[in-house]
């Protein structure tokens, strides 16, 4: 059963009772990422999800790895462009635990200046170790296309001038801005008592009330149609992405078959041009990210540099069938098929089941019961996923390499490659 109760002091709190379960996930999600950070401090998100488990003034980072470690749990926490999360899953006879350390490095972490000093070289080789990745790189460098200018296309990390410059204070006032009640759902699954929880997660608050989501504005239209990146890789990385709508349209849904049937699995369109007919990748995929109000729709594929030109040929090609001849009854059926399963797999343990309610609550402002998002899902037809095709595909994509090119190498696409007039 799934529950929600908002606070006082607007803290949401969201729980889903796994009975025949030993464990509870917990977790604390803060509506605020790096899209909502200004460009001085890019990165001050990030900065914060290392800082708070590095302990309280009544307790090191040492306690509170050891107590939690103690009860045979695990804790992590991570940041994306809208939301931090810090989560902690242990057994349910260990919740009470659990909550007290996410309550205190919640509401009361310490900002040591040597601490902070050691985190920030910490992230410094992090954000190095990002850059050695070009599998990774591309990604960012797409976002840097897709939306110039705006914090979406900013990477998460930050970069390393943003995080030398940052100070204790600054850091210290972002929490104190963002880090509200009204900003904040905390979610729990598995082996729980509702009303027990919320009760503990009020008596532990000693924050300050109210606050409130971050405003936003959208990205405008405007996108960067080549982003080269020269290294001396032994691989081509290239990713050819679309924007689209925002994660609150209609046709999300659509949108999720319609990734399915092009690249979301090993009987996809691309995965059988590319890899299984021609040869010329060893991983090629497609994937799909949607924000408040924007989205990405995007194709991979990772070859030999030789190959970078003719690869990105048959994406292509294969993206203007598409729109074209739309796809078949047999390649939706088989993406639904696919949408299920995966979702029932993905809901076996407590913790999986915490980021989906949390998600669902922070993101939407509801849960939606699984059946029913697998309704919609059932839904979708062939000539709904053509429709959406046509819709997205319909524009002028951008382009992301990382490799051994120059510039001029990758000529800009225009929407008519992509099969539409």
């Amino acid at each position: 059963m799934i529950r929600t109760t908002r606070l006082d002091n607007g803290i949401r709190v969201v729980t889903e009772s796994m009975p025949h379960v030993s464990s509870v996930a917990a977790g604390f999600w803060v509506g605020t990422g790096s899209r909502d950070e200004p460009s001085r401090l890019a990165g001050a998100s990030h900065f914060l999800e290392h800082l708070l488990f590095k302990g309280t003034p009544t307790r090191t980072a040492a306690e509170i790895a050891e107590a939690v470690d103690a009860v045979g749990g695990d804790m992590n926490a991570f940041t994306t462009k809208e939301y931090t999360a810090f989560y902690v899953r242990v057994l349910g006879e260990s919740l009470d635990l659990g909550l007290d350390i996410l309550s205190d490095v919640m509401w009361d972490p310490a900002f040591r200046p040597d601490e902070v000093e050691a985190e920030r070289q910490v992230i410094v080789e992090e954000i190095l170790m990002h850059s050695d990745e070009p599998s990774e790189l591309v990604h960012d460098r797409l976002l840097e296309g897709l939306f110039p200018g705006h914090p979406l296309g900013r990477d998460v990390l930050g970069d390393e001038e943003s995080i030398a410059a940052m100070q204790v204070d600054e850091i210290r006032s972002f929490h104190q801005d963002h880090y509200r009640p009204g900003n904040i759902v905390v979610a729990l699954a598995g082996r729980l008592e509702h009303d027990e929880v919320v009760a503990g997660i009020s008596r532990r608050f000693s924050g300050v009330p109210g606050g409130e989501a971050p405003g936003r504005v959208a990205p405008e239209v405007s996108t960067v149609p080549v982003v080269l990146t020269n290294r001396p890789t032994e691989q081509a990385h290239v990713v050819l992405g679309v924007p689209t709508f925002g994660r609150h349209d209609e046709d999300r849904f659509c949108l999720a078959v319609l990734d399915h049937v092009l690249g979301g699995g090993l009987s996809s369109r691309l995965f059988q041009e590319i890899r299984e007919r021609r040869g010329l990748a060893y991983s090629v995929y497609s994937y799909r990210t949607t924000f408040d109000d924007a989205g990405v729709l995007a194709f991979y594929a990772g070859t030999a540099p030789a190959r970078a030109r003719e690869v990105l040929d048959r994406m292509v090609g294969e993206l203007s069938k598409v729109t074209s001849e739309g796809v078949t009854e047999r390649e939706v059926a088989v993406a639904k098929g696919h949408i299920r399963g995966e979702t029932a797999l993905s809901l076996e343990d407590s913790a999986a089941r915490m980021s989906r309610v949390a998600r669902s609550e922070m993101l939407h402002g509801e849960v939606m019961d699984v059946d029913d998002v697998l309704a919609r899902i059932e839904a979708v037809t062939a000539e709904d996923v053509g429709r959406v095709a046509t819709r997205l595909l319909g524009v002028e994509p951008v382009l992301a390499v990382v490799g051994p090119f120059e510039a001029g190498d990758f000529p800009p696409l225009d929407r008519s490659a992509m099969g539409v007039a």
